[in-house]
């Protein structure tokens, strides 16, 4: 009789176990479908920037390093993204995205503020349809990153509470990293407007 007990005991702590288990997996993949989300964002946004560079070369001639400076950031940021789409648990892989992220997000409001000494470009309709996507495209990015943030922090509240705690360091459930943005003027969306006065 107490070998049924103990063996009932056994059973009850391994079904416990594996339901611990497969809410981490749970987590960690909700972790990984929100970056996918900021993915499909960040690829719009890295999409619209040669078309931007390109419109503003016509009029800005002698703005070459800062139309430089933005492509360079850019693909940067390209590479930053794909090294988070390997593996969006990788704390490393998420603060390198967020540090390329932030420089071209500086990039661009350097070429916005220089752009506003060139009338025709302000008034050019390519350079308002991108500005309106790119607008669009950056309100997308914030949503995403905040549904990605609190899917983290799920993550990570289970993976250090007691007892998930416990099958988490046993399966090696790293924690995962928010993507932030350092500094409240990096985490503004940068000035588009092109509208003439």
């Amino acid at each position: 009789m107490s070998g049924t007990i103990f063996l009932a005991f056994i059973v009850i702590i391994a079904i416990f176990a594996i339901s611990l288990y497969n809410k981490l997996v749970g987590l960690r993949n909700a972790v990984k479908n929100g970056f996918a989300q900021i993915d499909v964002q960040l690829t719009r946004r890295h999409d619209l920037i040669p078309n931007l560079v390109e419109t503003a070369k016509g009029y800005m001639k002698h703005e070459r390093e800062t139309l430089e400076a933005v492509i360079n950031a850019r693909n940067t940021a390209v590479t930053g993204l794909k090294h988070a789409s390997a593996n969006p648990a990788d704390a490393g892989a998420i603060q390198e995205l967020a540090g390329a992220e932030a420089a071209l997000s500086g990039t661009l409001g350097r070429l916005f503020a220089l752009a506003e000494a060139y009338p025709d470009l302000k008034a050019n309709q390519n350079m308002l349809a991108l500005q309106e996507e790119l607008s669009s495209t950056e309100n997308k990015i914030a949503f995403s990153r905040q549904a990605f943030n609190d899917s983290v922090m799920s993550f990570n509240t289970a993976r250090e509470t007691f007892p998930s705690n416990l099958i988490a360091g046993f399966f090696n459930f790293k924690a995962a990293e928010q993507l932030q943005i350092e500094g409240t003027e990096k985490r503004a969306v940068p000035a588009v407007s092109f509208t003439s006065d």
